[in-house]
């Protein structure tokens, strides 16, 4: 059988109505190895319309937290720009009721000319302003009031959502929520484990509450070194990480002594196969934005997910994550993802661009290593080694065809492309281009 995410495939509204976690994770398996026809009643709702790619951003600030800008503003920054949804995810906080602030606190961020450029955009009768013991002020819109002046069917869709901005002593634990109606308090917990275990169990709660999905990813993980693979690898419940984050501040890189994110992907997946008995994580690209217009610090467009769905409404978008239907990009375009579970092939078709090769790595970590390498393992020990053969290079593939067929002693392969392309707006000094596949090829196990 074979499952395709991005060519011809079976449409993504076959998923059932949201049941929860478990049936979450479930309906996850099934899809991926091509089953979704055997889950009853639900293989009658095919889609009229065939599924295809929508670009967007889940991890974004505005003026309601340290952003430094109006949410109106960076929402049409990011519709003009090529993406088709955008969640506002503010620090504890959603974008409702009544707000005001200091008409000086967007300069003070960095802004330039911030209300100057929201009334030559939304114009003078949008804009309220007010006078309060002295201080001028500007009045924040809610979600609610401007979504209808930005979104349109089928081409631009906002999504709710906060970013839960938890931690353990002085460990920064934030975990971003996406298709909220309610905010979530920070939960805390005696560990980092605790703490987002108990973070992910309100989002949960309120998903199974109000009948909803809702899609909970890890952020930026090296942050603060808030977040170590092992704890990652560990909470099963979490599904999704952050694999690339535009924020300069975040360690992407690692450094001397802690990985960077690529094998901090790999151990974690390691683990959660060999050891936890979970399923992978899935990773996203975001821009985790800040500063808008003036091409300084967390800025626009440095990273997104391509989610392949048969329409853009939360729920569609969300059970394809869910399902693994979506890459991650930080400038590569992928035409096709294709899992031939059959033949346990991996095959991606990239989209050229002229000037520009690439190459194509097949990361993963075969089974014998991975027995070899834990054995001993003890995820209480503050520290434990783990060799290169924990998501090892297993092929390299130049061309915009690449592919590759697992042999039986992997535990996934996963791919990442590489272009030659420098990125227009770089986080760190040397950057290129590049996506991300999700892990395959671990479903049978």
């Amino acid at each position: 059988m074979t499952s395709t995410f991005g060519a011809a495939q079976s449409p993504s509204d076959l998923a059932p109505a949201y049941r929860g976690p478990r049936r979450r994770a479930s309906l996850t398996i099934l899809t991926l190895l091509g089953l979704t026809a055997c889950i009853g009643a639900t293989s009658e709702r095919v889609a009229a319309q065939e599924p295809r790619w929508y670009r967007g951003n889940l991890h974004t600030h505005s003026l309601w937290s340290d952003g430094n800008d109006f949410p109106e503003m960076i929402a049409d920054w990011y519709r003009s720009n090529g993406y088709h949804f955008l969640t506002l995810s503010d620090h504890n906080i959603l974008s409702i009721g009544d707000r005001w602030i200091a008409a000086d606190a967007p300069a003070k961020r960095g802004a330039i000319q911030a209300i100057e450029r929201y009334r030559a955009r939304f114009g003078d009768d949008w804009v309220e302003t007010r006078d309060r013991e002295g201080v001028a002020q500007v009045r924040l819109k809610p979600l609610d009031e401007f979504r209808d002046r930005l979104e349109s069917p089928g081409e631009f869709l906002l999504i709710q959502a906060e970013e839960i901005t938890d931690g353990f002593g002085s460990l920064p634990i934030h975990i971003n929520s996406t298709n909220l109606d309610e905010m979530i308090r920070p939960q805390g917990g005696a560990s980092v484990r605790a703490t987002i275990e108990a973070d992910l169990a309100a989002v949960d709660a309120q998903a199974a509450r109000l009948g909803k999905p809702i899609l909970a990813h890890l952020n930026h993980p090296n942050f603060g070194w808030g977040v170590t693979p092992v704890d990652l690898a560990a909470v099963t419940r979490e599904h999704f990480f952050e694999i690339f984050n535009g924020h300069p501040s975040v360690n992407q890189l690692g450094d001397a002594t802690r990985p960077d994110l690529e094998r901090f992907w790999d151990i974690a997946n390691t683990l959660r196969l060999v050891h936890y008995g979970g399923r992978p994580l899935y990773g996203v690209a975001t821009d985790d934005a800040h500063h808008y217009f003036g091409g300084q610090g967390a800025t626009a467009g440095r990273g997104w997910v391509q989610v392949r769905a048969t329409e853009l409404d939360p729920e569609r978008l969300i059970e394809a994550m869910e399902r693994g239907d979506f890459y991650a990009s930080s400038g590569v375009t992928l035409r096709s993802v294709e899992w031939d579970a059959d033949r346990r092939r991996l095959t991606l078709d990239i989209e050229p661009s002229d000037g520009t090769t690439y190459v194509t790595r097949f990361v993963g970590t075969r089974r014998a290593d991975a027995e070899a390498a834990l054995e001993g393992f003890d995820d209480t020990a503050e520290s434990f080694e783990f060799p290169p053969s924990i998501g090892t290079v297993l092929a390299e593939v130049e061309g915009t065809a690449p592919a590759y067929e697992l042999d039986g002693t992997e535990l996934y392969v996963r791919a990442i492309v590489v272009s030659s392309r420098p990125h227009p707006n770089p986080s760190w000094s040397g950057q290129v281009e590049q996506a991300w596949s999700q892990p395959f090829g671990w479903e049978s196990r």
